[in-house]
């Protein structure tokens, strides 16, 4: 009878769960860092004959029960209904002609979307009962001198704008007259300004590194929540890989503002790739809170740049804050019931395998494809359909997922392009031999550079093979081919010997611990209080990280964990550091 109930089971699933022919799933539940979005080719670095294409400073908001996000210089935007699939949108009359720079949007009680966000600095707001369409009108008026807008209408109707892009002015404000072509009301208000003597995660440069040149100050959004409002604001530059959003509060739109302790509150330091700025937070489905951001690849230009989304949340003592653990492995998407933004568990099984290809050219060997470092790829002599690339697991175990990065390597493509598509397969098998197909996008249609795709039915193979049919670009280059899945092995043990100094400099601290057998990374987590680990810097074949990111006058917590190809271990205890 139990395995009658099982059988049932199981065809019920497959029922209610449609795929196609080849295992993958129509109706995935899980997402995967960098979000693989139809990213618009850059225009206004075109005199430097530099192609790549790029989607940084989301401004994503719910309007009637669906999303709309607004990214630089995209000409368009994307609509979704779940957060998880999005579709773009090419607008009509009354667009910016230069695309959106670091776009505002709002709601206002789902009778209009505005926009705001000329590249100029000088912007009329857009308005629209119908986004879907793509046909927006303008306000009679022009604001001018704004460089990263916000926008924010208050429940009583009050408008704002708050703004700032500097490594000098502070983030400012006005109150804008919602009801007379958002005219201005009154006079400027300087919110707050970057502190980077005392808040460690403020100064310039990889690692916060750059002694010399100071941070930016930038992206201001506003969220009311329980009757406070979070300014976020990101810093120290969108190029790094320590960009992050910090959050002030206050009890008015305008101010006074008091620095959240916890800050930064959305921060991806470590892993494939790093940076969690520059963003807004929305409503999802169900309820619940997700931060958008920009990541960086800036392999070909310093603003080369991707998205991301992490499940955001208030605790008790009213501190905002981001979920980035394991930040680009798989999560459960924002729909996915109970299960919202939850971490999968499904662990990296190609870091660093045994790669093999049809050819390379010199300088861009298979096994960069591996590494997990998106500025570095594998690229093939030609774009035809007789390449492909191998990778050995060295041992058998169950995949659940497989991410396709590619690359734009001398592309000479500009702007917005029609009928993009990339066309592949990934086969799996469990002897080198004998092969299966696993996902298949032989006859896909869409353009799918960051390409994350999850098996409905997980398979247990030990090689995993790419083979190209089709791809929009001149050259075939693949940063990272990540596989996810979970190893028929043990997870590691618990770290031992884990120590935190912090420095003369209080803004630092030196974390160590011994390089533990069988494992293939780590997760330094932090916080201010035991229960509010809410930081996290994943490292790979490392045993200490120098940490700059604190602030001076602030007593921390610190904990790490260990993980490889079969799951994570326990977390060490918790060191107090005054």
């Amino acid at each position: 009878m139990k395995n009658i109930l099982i059988t049932l089971l199981s065809i019920a699933a497959v029922i209610g769960n449609p795929m196609n022919l080849h295992g993958q799933s129509m109706q995935a539940n899980t997402y995967c860092n960098p979000l693989n979005l139809d990213y618009t080719y850059m225009i206004y670095n075109s005199n430097q004959n530099l192609s790549y294409r790029s989607g940084a400073d989301p401004a994503v908001v719910e309007f009637r029960g669906e999303y709309y996000m607004f990214v630089t210089r995209s000409h368009g935007y994307w609509h979704s209904t779940d957060l998880l699939n999005w579709n773009f949108i090419t607008p009509g009359r009354n667009w910016y002609p230069q695309g959106c720079n670091a776009p505002a949007a709002h709601n206002y009680k789902d009778s209009l979307l505005y926009v705001a966000g000329d590249p100029s600095g000088a912007m009329s707001v857009l308005y629209t009962d119908d986004p879907k369409s793509g046909h927006w009108e303008a306000t009679p008026a022009i604001l001018h001198n704004l460089q990263d807008p916000d926008l924010f209408i208050d429940d009583d109707g009050q408008a704002y704008m708050f703004w700032g892009s500097s490594n000098v002015y502070p983030i400012r404000g006005k109150k804008l007259n919602r009801e007379d072509r958002f005219l201005i009301e009154g006079e400027t208000v300087e919110l707050f300004g970057l502190d980077m003597e005392k808040h460690g995660w403020e100064r310039f440069g990889e690692n916060h590194g750059d002694t010399v040149l100071g941070g930016y100050m930038e992206g201001a959004w506003l969220t009311k929540y329980n009757g406070t409002y979070y300014m976020q604001y990101a810093a120290p530059g969108t190029e790094f890989n320590v960009y992050g959003d910090g959050v002030y509060t206050a009890n008015h739109p305008l101010g006074p503002y008091t620095y959240a302790p916890n800050n930064p509150v959305s921060y991806k330091p470590g892993g494939f790739m790093n940076g969690a700025g520059h963003g807004s937070t929305v409503i999802g489905p169900g309820g619940n809170y997700w931060h958008f951001g920009s990541m960086s690849l800036s392999a070909t230009v310093n603003w080369e740049r991707r998205l991301c989304m992490y499940p955001t949340f208030f605790d008790n003592d009213g501190l905002m804050y981001c979920n980035t653990r394991f930040g680009d492995y798989p999560h459960y998407a924002p729909a996915t019931p109970g299960m919202q933004g939850e971490f999968t568990g499904w662990m990296l099984l190609s870091y660093r395998k045994p790669v093999k290809a049809s050819s390379f050219m010199e300088g861009f060997e298979p096994e960069l494809a591996t590494d997990e470092a998106c500025k570095s790829f594998w690229m093939a002599k030609t774009n035809g359909s007789t390449e492909w690339m191998e990778i050995d697991l060295e041992s058998p175990a169950t995949v659940y997922a497989v991410q396709v990065n590619y690359h734009d390597y001398q592309s000479n493509m500009y702007g917005r392009i029609p009928g993009l598509r990339h066309r592949y397969a990934i086969e799996g098998s469990l002897n080198g031999k004998e092969w299966q197909v696993l996902v298949d996008r032989r006859e896909n249609y869409k353009d799918v550079p960051n390409d994350y795709v999850q098996l409905d039915t997980p398979t247990y193979v030990r090689y995993i093979r790419y083979k190209n049919s089709e791809i929009p670009t001149p050259n075939l280059a693949i940063s990272d081919l990540r596989v996810f899945g979970k190893g028929a092995g043990k997870k590691p043990s618990g770290v031992k010997n884990f120590q935190v100094k912090r420095q003369d400099d209080r803004r630092d601290a030196l974390i160590t611990w011994d390089s533990g057998k069988d494992c293939q990374g780590y997760n330094i987590r932090w916080g201010i209080a035991p229960d509010k680990l809410y930081s996290s810097w994943l490292v790979y074949d490392k045993n200490e990280l120098l940490l700059k990111s604190l602030t001076t006058d602030q007593r921390y917590y610190f904990a790490v964990e260990a993980f490889n190809e079969n799951g994570v271990s326990e977390l060490t205890r918790i060191i107090e550091i005054p």
